[in-house]
């Protein structure tokens, strides 16, 4: 397992998007979300995917200069139009968007459409937090969580975010799918022949499995056991992502990997900024956030655990990281030095 600076990566990755032709908003849009996101240690979300969206942006699929154009609809909502941008672009410009409405108005609605792949939905989320704002994102994506009661999939693993600021540290971030674990770690196991965990997965009957290479679906959180509440949690993502922004919803949506690279996604994203001050002030506001946190945290603990709130863990992966580097697996090292090698660009890592 190599390693490699984030200093480095950053630098890395932005070198290769702009030698892949994005504008500079495009280029510090998904360096930021790629980044960020390996450094938090979604590491499926992460750097791995740069091959994929150069490849993206080169074929047609992502329009690597697009021409954003926002409609605010009414005081406090509007719809952008990626125009098949990025995915972490179109979302960087929704936060912009909504924070100004946000300013004048409380709160800040904004719908997006003809995007693409956005990655973690963290960094939008976080963006408008640091700025002291409370932030809801999300987005859906083509067919790949088991229906409840069904045998095959119909809605996304559409992921909800939501994250706010705190007083003496990194904000409150939750951000979740709606299956046991994403897509894109099933396809890590697959490529690296390991079996799954058991229920997290279903193959093509809708039965649940452990061999990745036989995995259709992917099981929702908390499996049959939960009943419908996964799937519950993805329909309610598909109505703001799908329908409110007039986008392909189900099974109309183009698969991520599968689907022709010349074919543009036409995806749909949604987000909402908030002041936290229609309450109390802002400054109570993260107080009380932060005594939560702590209290939260202090919370009696199993032997050899301790409690936590969400996004804990990759706050500490961060500063680890930060500290010792990203860590590249064989197959990601391997692809990255292939763009290095294609575009002239220096990579050094260890």
């Amino acid at each position: 397992m190599t390693s490699i600076s984030y200093a480095e990566l950053q630098a890395f990755t932005r070198a290769v998007l702009d030698k892949a032709g994005l504008d500079a908003f495009s280029a510090d849009s998904v360096t930021t979300g790629l980044c960020e996101t390996s450094l938090r240690g979604v590491d499926s979300h992460g750097i791995r995917l740069l091959p994929h969206y150069v490849d993206s942006a080169l074929s047609g699929r992502k329009n690597p200069k697009p021409n954003f154009m926002f409609k605010r609809t009414f005081p406090a909502m509007g719809l952008l139009d990626a125009d098949n941008g990025f995915g972490h672009a179109a979302g960087m410009k929704a936060i912009d968007h909504g924070i100004e409405m946000a300013k004048e108005t409380g709160i800040g609605a904004v719908g997006v459409a003809n995007s693409s792949h956005p990655g973690a939905m963290a960094s939008f989320a976080l963006k408008a937090a640091r700025q002291g704002y409370m932030a809801f994102a999300f987005t859906h994506a083509d067919s790949l969580l088991l229906s409840y009661g069904g045998t095959r999939a119909y809605f996304g693993t559409n992921p909800i975010c939501f994250a706010a600021p705190r007083e003496e540290e990194e904000p409150f971030c939750l951000d979740m799918a709606p299956s046991a674990i994403p897509w894109n770690r099933l396809l890590m196991h697959r490529a690296d022949d390991k079996p799954l965990p058991a229920g997290v997965a279903a193959d093509a009957h809708g039965n649940e499995t452990t061999n990745a290479g036989s995995a259709a679906s992917l099981m929702p959180v908390g499996g049959t056991a939960a009943g419908y509440k996964g799937v519950g949690i993805a329909s309610m993502v598909e109505v703001l992502c799908g329908v409110f922004t007039g986008m392909a919803f189900g099974h109309a949506i183009p698969a991520m990997f599968t689907t022709s690279m010349a074919e543009q996604r036409h995806l749909g994203q949604f987000y909402m900024v908030m002041r936290t001050d229609g309450g109390i002030d802002a400054g109570t506001f993260r107080a009380h956030l932060q005594q939560m946190s702590e209290e939260v945290r202090a919370e009696p603990a199993r032997p050899g655990e301790q409690v936590l709130l969400a996004g804990d863990k990759e706050i500490r992966e961060a500063a680890r990281r930060r500290q010792g580097g990203i860590p590249l697996d064989k197959p990601t090292a391997a692809a990255l030095k292939k763009l290095a090698e294609r575009f002239d660009i220096s990579l050094r890592h260890s």
